[in-house]
């Protein structure tokens, strides 16, 4: 198929055609796919369908949101250079909506700026992939978020708690407690918060975090890890320095509390 587009689109694609996912994957998720170029709209529906997603697309802003409220898809490939109502804000108005905000959302974008990335990252997005894409990168991304959302265990089927200070996880409800008050965490910062609790004392790299929560073994996207930590922070309150900061390594919980 490829072959045969404009030398302009080929080019912004990058790869010539996709690798074969091994990954298992959810049989037949629900994708939205928004963006308003045709070609590009039509190009990633196309190899996310080769791997038996189900996938609808949006050309704007608004028709996004309509989508995502009628039909709540898996996840959501969204670009960022939208003509009216942009990424930004579409992302914002959707993690703004109790019936959206827990959509797991990729960005596509073909700004080079750091800033915009960094933005999408800091309004809840959950990764991102830059153009010129690999169509076997963003179909690898698609997977690698769906299984981080999907292996949540259901509530009330069994897991164990791990309890640090005045947090407490549940693996089996999926849910985090500071101080006995429930955290309104996305997938991913739930994730985060586990894993970060489970090696509590340890200091983690932001590769061995990409690797454990984000399930990347290349040393990429190192500051999705920082803005996701922020993020997880904000939602801590008073609490968020158990987090801390280990300058020049990475991340580690505190086995005691933090100094006030």
């Amino acid at each position: 198929m490829q072959q045969h587009l404009p030398g302009a689109l080929s080019e912004l694609v990058g790869a010539s055609s996709p690798a074969k996912n091994d990954a298992v994957k959810p049989v037949s998720s629900h994708i939205l796919v928004v963006d308003d170029e045709p070609d590009i709209s039509a190009l990633v529906a196309y190899h996310l369908a080769r791997e038996s997603y189900r996938v609808r697309t949006a050309a704007s802003g608004p028709e996004a949101i309509r989508a995502a409220e009628l039909e709540r898809p898996d996840l959501i490939v969204l670009d960022l250079m939208l003509p009216g109502m942009s990424g930004l804000q579409v992302l914002e108005e959707l993690r703004g909506r109790p019936e959206t905000r827990d959509i797991p959302v990729i960005l596509l974008t073909a700004r080079r700026e750091e800033q915009d990335r960094i933005q999408g990252l800091r309004q809840g997005a959950d990764d991102y992939v830059a153009k010129p894409f690999s169509p076997q990168e963003l179909i690898l991304r698609v997977a690698a978020v769906l299984r981080r959302v999907q292996q949540a265990p259901p509530a009330g089927s069994g897991g164990k708690v791990v309890r640090v200070g005045p947090f407490s996880v549940d693996s089996g409800a999926a849910s985090a407690e500071v101080n006995g008050e429930l955290l309104e965490l996305t997938p991913t910062e739930y994730r985060l918060l586990l894993t970060l609790m489970e090696r509590r004392g340890r200091v983690q790299t932001r590769r061995q975090l990409l690797e454990a929560v984000w399930e990347v073994t290349a040393n990429i996207a190192t500051r999705t890890v920082d803005m996701h930590v922020q993020r997880l922070r904000n939602k801590l309150g008073d609490e968020a320095d158990w987090i801390e900061t280990v300058r020049g390594f990475g991340y580690r919980f505190r086995t005691e509390p933090p100094p006030r």
